[in-house]
């Protein structure tokens, strides 16, 4: 098997942008108003009221309908993967399905078992994201048992405001695993496209970022969001941003 020059151009485009997103997008959060800042400082607000309120029912049944979704999202990665994998056994039949579709590139069954097994390693990735993000909103629920009561006076502001931004630690830490996963996803088309023509390929990852970006960014669900804190997209501003890096 040869993939072609434009074949392996395209994948290393498609990988390093995939993984240089990832990074970008972690590091622009610092400096710029995203649904990643604004789910933390909501994280934080919730924690902190948790641990001022005496009934705690609604936030376990919160955090369980969170739980369920990842896990939904978990088992059907699953169903996927054994999807590509049998695929794997009928490369000779995906070829002929491949070449009665328009405008679709030359391939071969080495090919398409190659890129198969690109596409089970994509949703392999989302498994471990989605599995890690499961027990980290375990260790959420974990640490809402252990919040300090309501009427208990053994914690003082000081340690109920410390507890209160731990575990809005851990539970962004969990929604970012929960969202590398979801990412996969979207990754995960863009490669189809791959199986079609290396152009389109290149195609649809273009989008596929564009689409993170603008929902990041750029959203009316992140308007929204930051009107609650009285917030507008654009530069995170100084004071905001050192309170943020010392929660």
């Amino acid at each position: 098997m040869s993939l072609s020059l434009l074949d392996v151009l395209t994948l290393a485009f498609f990988v390093s942008v995939w993984f240089g997103y990832t990074q970008f997008a972690r590091i622009r959060a610092r400096s710029t108003y995203s649904l990643s800042y604004i789910l933390r400082q909501l994280r934080i607000d919730w924690m902190s009221t948790l641990t001022r309120k005496e009934h705690q029912i609604a936030d376990a049944a919160l955090l369980g309908n969170v739980e369920r979704v990842v896990t939904f999202f978990a088992s059907s990665t699953i169903l996927v993967l054994a999807g590509v994998l049998t695929l794997l056994a009928s490369a000779e039949i995906v070829v002929q399905v491949l070449q009665s579709l328009p405008f679709t590139a030359d391939t071969s069954p080495d090919k398409v078992r190659f890129k198969l097994a690109g596409l089970a390693l994509i949703f392999v990735f989302a498994f471990f994201k989605f599995t890690w993000a499961i027990r980290q909103f375990g260790f959420v629920s974990v640490l809402m048992g252990a919040a300090p009561q309501y009427r208990s006076t053994d914690f003082s502001d000081e340690q109920r405001t410390t507890f209160a931004r731990q575990a809005a630690k851990v539970f962004d830490q969990a929604g970012h695993e929960y969202n590398n996963g979801l990412r996969a996803y979207y990754f995960a088309l863009a490669y189809l496209c791959w199986f079609l023509h290396p152009g389109l390929f290149f195609l649809s990852t273009v989008m596929v970022i564009s689409v993170l970006y603008r929902r990041e960014y750029r959203s009316r669900v992140l308007r929204a969001l930051l009107a609650t804190k009285d917030l507008e997209p654009g530069r995170i501003k100084l004071e905001e941003s050192q309170n943020s890096e010392t929660q």
